[in-house]
């Protein structure tokens, strides 16, 4: 029998579809992950708090192989994971869907001012004309990483006529490579960040990005708060140095109440959400899940393996 540690949120979804060979033990806080987590051959350790996980994952000795549902590993100890000899799969992919909708409903929110007629709405004023004019259709995005998220992105954006170019680790025809996006910055009206978090991609955009950029482009972050310097992106903002940012992901998370990036009119945060605008997250994350064990158990290579080097 093989033992596996699971987070009870899936019980529902997996329960009756685990086979015999394998004996589940559930948990629902992190005393009892933290308890189930040394004999676990099999983990999944899923919590809200990623230090949680990661108290988990370290105290996993037997473990051979971890399930997560998030699609970023940052905060996970891949460092004890690769000492284990254990193998990684993750959520990548997951969430993909809603995720590039988000980036379209931004780019629509900010392009015609979509805030100020809501608020208009709340006020019961009726406007003389939109707040802002601008067409995607005609405009030119620099899209920073191409995963699943990414190639969505793409798809989505092409069909409003957006001219997309795509910048990626291994680049290919038509895409350009790790840096090679510095110098065209200026270029671009809009700038989009679906990156890992990984120690490469650790405040790409700088000051000097920040910069180069169009006084009227536009920064649209749903790949991690780390990927931009902060501070550098709110005195751009105050300044006005660039049109906005669409912001699903800060540094910290949950952002501080009194933090600035609340106050500028520019700036348009949503909390972290965009994954969440679905209701299958879970049900993907465990068909996925089940369709691996099955593999596991014949020992067949799994899918959605993270890279323990890379990070992603």
């Amino acid at each position: 029998m093989t033992l596996a540690t699971l987070p009870a949120l899936v019980r529902p979804l997996i329960e009756s579809r685990l086979p015999g060979w394998l004996t589940p033990r559930w948990f629902t806080s992190r005393a009892e992950a933290l308890a189930l987590a040394p004999d676990a051959e099999i983990g999944w350790f899923d919590m809200y708090e990623k230090p949680d996980m990661a108290f988990a994952i370290r105290h996993a000795s037997a473990m051979r192989w971890l399930h997560t549902l998030y699609a970023g590993v940052d905060g996970i100890p891949l460092d004890v994971i690769a000492r284990q000899g254990a193998v990684l799969t993750n959520g990548a992919g997951t969430n993909a869907v809603t995720i590039a909708e988000y980036v379209v409903m931004g780019m629509l929110t900010l392009a015609k001012g979509y805030r100020e007629v809501v608020r208009a709405q709340d006020r019961r004023e009726w406007l003389q004309a939109p707040p802002r004019k601008v067409e995607l259709a005609g405009s030119k995005a620099l899209l920073l990483g191409y995963g699943a998220i990414g190639k969505l992105i793409e798809t989505r954006l092409k069909a409003f006529d957006i001219e997309v170019v795509v910048a990626r680790r291994n680049p290919g025809p038509g895409t350009l490579g790790p840096d090679d996006w510095r110098p065209r910055i200026g270029e671009f009206d809009w700038v989009i960040l679906a990156v890992p978090a990984t120690p490469e991609t650790d405040g790409m955009i700088d000051r000097a990005a920040l910069a180069a950029m169009k006084r009227s482009a536009v920064l649209v972050n749903i790949a991690r708060g780390s990927v931009v310097d902060q501070d550098a992106l709110v005195e751009a903002l105050s300044a006005e140095r660039i049109g906005g940012a669409f912001l699903d992901v800060t540094t910290p998370e949950p952002l501080p109440p009194e933090h600035r990036l609340w106050t500028l009119p520019n700036a348009h945060i949503t909390m972290h959400l965009s994954g969440q605008a679905q209701e299958t997250m879970f049900a993907r994350g465990a068909d996925r899940f089940i369709a691996n064990l099955d593999r596991w158990h014949r020992g067949e290579p799994l899918q959605h393996v993270v890279n323990l080097d890379l990070g992603y």
